[in-house]
């Protein structure tokens, strides 16, 4: 898109910073103290929401003690785990601003970016993501889990999500209100992100190691999570059911023509117990695989039927500097209740 085809942005805007954290007690004073350093600098009227994602620490704890502190926090605490995709979408609920940035409070992904991602969106863009270019303090593996999850996504969806690349970034206004229009219960942010489309950058950066505690992302939830992902936005396991079947059908049929001319002409016998175990065994598991890729698609379809609320606020406490600046959004999502479908 051109820049005269870009959408102007006002002199004057706000700016909302979403937060979901789960078990961040520790972190959020650091973190709170970089964001406001820079937020005091952009020139913006700021708000930041932080969303506790049911932690069994003093997350929430801290954070009232920052909305006491600093009369640009608003707290959303929502009645429990929800996790962290879910805790996101709720912050997006809140947002007011003009522009809204995502970060995670693990200080992994530097607010000093927040000016650049900024400046992008004063150059017309609605998305502007950070894209790795190293993650210090992770191991070989989970870098390279990492990448091969990216890779193999484009590879098979017709969503073209970019490649390392996390939630920290901004999102315009018009991108914010076209996510809260998707209710759809198991969420993959990052592939949200994408499908919404709208002019799009990327912006280069390096991620720092965790400021502190420890992830709660095992090797377990990252390939769980890894499912959800390829389950939202593409049915390419479904077809690889589908052809998987379609080939060890016609490898049998080749493989029963091969018998029966071994018997008839050559009089050969019919392989016995081993190999008769061995087809059993094989042709059972491709069975199981494509009857397990359709549970997953399946329970999926089962929990979207429920419709049920994505999350319920157990207290909002807005921010007491609100009401001078930064307007209510449309009464799309109540703030008080669950954000409905």
């Amino acid at each position: 898109m051109s820049d005269d085809l870009r959408p102007p942005r006002p002199t004057e805007y706000t700016l909302s910073v979403v937060v979901p954290a789960y078990n961040e007690a520790e972190t959020l004073p650091e973190l709170h103290r970089r964001l406001t350093s820079v937020l005091d600098t952009v020139g913006a009227t700021c708000e930041v929401i932080y969303i506790n994602d049911g932690s069994r620490d003093k997350t929430i704890a801290v954070m009232h003690a920052l909305r006491t502190q600093d009369s640009r926090v608003t707290v959303i605490d929502l009645s429990r785990n929800f996790g962290k995709e879910i805790a996101l979408t709720a912050g997006l609920d809140h947002a007011r601003g003009h522009a809204v940035i995502v970060i995670d409070a693990d200080l992994q992904d530097p607010p000093e970016l927040i000016p650049q991602l900024i400046d992008e969106w004063k150059n017309g863009f609605d998305v502007v993501y950070a894209k790795r270019i190293a993650r210090d303090g992770e191991t070989a593996l989970k870098k390279f889990t990492a990448a091969a999850f990216y890779r193999v996504i484009r590879a098979i969806s017709r969503t073209q999500i970019p490649a390392d690349t996390g939630d920290f970034r901004l999102l315009s206004r018009r991108a914010v209100d076209a996510l809260k229009q998707i209710r759809e219960r198991h969420r993959f942010m990052k592939g949200l992100f994408a499908w919404i489309g709208f002019p799009q950058k990327a912006v280069e950066y390096k991620r720092d190691p965790r400021h502190a505690g420890t992830t709660t992302f095992n090797y377990w939830k990252l390939w769980n999570f890894a499912i959800e992902g390829i389950t939202s936005f593409t049915t390419g396991p479904l077809k690889f059911a589908t052809y998987a079947g379609v080939f060890v059908a016609f490898v049998s049929f080749i493989y029963a023509l091969v018998i029966v001319y071994e018997t008839l002409v050559h009089g050969n016998p019919v392989p016995g117990y081993p190999s008769l175990m061995v087809a059993v065994l094989f042709l059972g598991g491709v069975q199981l695989l494509c009857i397990g890729i359709m549970g997953e698609y399946l329970g999926r379809l089962f929990n979207e039927s429920k419709n049920r609320p994505l999350y319920l606020v157990n207290e909002y406490s807005p921010a007491p500097s609100i009401a001078h600046g930064i307007p209510e959004p449309a009464p799309q999502n109540a703030p008080q209740s669950a954000a409905s479908r």
